[in-house]
């Protein structure tokens, strides 16, 4: 599938941390946010995670989030179940979704993103308790963050420039609220 603005997303089936099986026409009828993350015990995915269930009362039920790992479902519900997420966390074991939407990889990104984000890498693991191990999953991998309308039609891509690289809190409440 090729990723542009006005084209529509057409299927997702991935299973959901519950157990359940997800598929795109769950959220039909809604503004949703598609957002690709690195393994499950990423902190920088982690502390989006927790960022997101901390505001999502402000999109007032106008955005519905699904949030794709990297990762086995074992794993996943291992170290994501504690968010208590009231939006889908799927797991993509085996790349389907991330290769289909060609969802990038990059070593010198990941490095460039420590780096320059060392004071939140820092305060995800110390303070969160977000450690990165184990790993399942890809260390390089860069979030990817598509925003689609009620329609399913494709309005916004965000490639994230490092690991830690996501749209603001402010752009998705903007998101959830236009006519």
């Amino acid at each position: 599938m090729t990723l542009k603005i006005g084209s529509s997303i057409e299927n997702i089936k991935l299973p959901e941390i519950s157990g359940e099986l997800f598929t795109i026409d769950s959220i039909k009828g809604k503004k949703a946010l598609v957002a690709f993350h690195r393994f499950a015990t990423c902190p920088f995915c982690n502390l989006r995670i927790h960022q997101l269930v901390k505001n999502y009362k402000a999109f007032g039920g106008d955005l519905a989030i699904v949030a794709i790992f990297d990762s086995p479902l074992e794993h996943l519900q291992t170290h994501a179940k504690e968010h208590k997420a009231p939006f889908a966390i799927l797991a993509d074991e085996n790349n389907t979704y991330y290769q289909a939407f060609s969802v990038e990889r990059s070593v010198l990104k990941t490095i460039k993103g420590f780096i320059t984000r060392l004071p939140t890498a820092l305060h995800a693991m110390l303070l969160k308790g977000y450690w990165p191990f184990p790993i399942k999953g890809n260390l390089f991998t860069m979030p990817l963050e598509i925003l689609i309308d009620e329609n399913g039609i494709i309005k916004r891509i965000h490639k994230g420039k490092d690991e830690g690289d996501h749209l603001s809190i402010e752009v998705l409440q903007a998101f959830a609220k236009q006519s």
